[in-house]
């Protein structure tokens, strides 16, 4: 078990870009916080590599979040495993890493996806942060109201999202004074010393 301290996990969907993910990497520099980014493969470009550098130079990990983002509950084994494989080397040729965890897209789950993918599944708990609509206040008082212990939560660093940037500003330093630790996905079941590796079934909070 942990060491007492309170720890908790943000992560990121739908990148990387060189615009909004590099103004979230800002922000958890500036209050000196890891998360973890869960990658569409699609999305790694030169001009979105340096991203993954500074994710990395910044003590954050990296994941799988699909090629294409498709609803991979449908699918057929081949594609599914195309969509996980052509990701997988693509991140593990920019950060010598392949991938330890995988989010579906939409969470949209099938026992075919469970027996093709030979990784974790991550979800979390969200703000609806992908709707425009939802405000920055709201953004904030879900987070805050779903902040626990072992809690992973689900945002999106996609292009454009500057309402997530600017509620993490206020979410990260009101953990902190609440006494949370952030750490990577990664680190999050090692701090708990659980084995994330359950067949069929979709982490939210490593606690439950």
């Amino acid at each position: 078990m942990s060491s007492g301290k309170k720890y908790l996990a943000l992560t990121f969907d739908d990148g990387p870009n060189s615009s909004t993910t590099a103004d979230v990497l800002d922000v958890l520099e500036s209050f000196g916080v890891r998360a973890s980014f869960f990658l569409i493969g699609q999305n790694v470009t030169p001009q979105s590599i340096p991203m993954i550098k500074r994710q990395l130079s910044l003590g954050c990990t990296v994941e799988c979040h699909s090629w294409s983002h498709p609803h991979m509950g449908s699918m057929e084994v081949e594609q599914i495993k195309s969509e996980v494989f052509r990701t997988d080397q693509l991140i593990q040729m920019h950060t010598g890493r392949i991938p330890e965890f995988f989010r579906p897209p939409y969470i949209d789950l099938s026992e075919t996806l469970f027996n093709s993918v030979d990784k974790p599944f991550i979800c979390g708990s969200d703000c609806k942060d992908w709707d425009d609509s939802v405000s920055c206040d709201e953004r904030v008082r879900m987070i805050l109201d779903s902040a626990k212990e072992g809690q992973i939560f689900l945002l999106h660093d996609m292009e454009g999202n500057s309402k997530t940037v600017d509620a993490l500003k206020r979410i990260i330093p009101i953990l902190l004074e609440s006494g949370f630790t952030f750490v990577t996905v990664p680190e999050l079941f090692k701090c708990y010393s659980v084995d994330p590796n359950v067949r069929g079934k979709i982490w939210s909070n490593v606690l439950e």
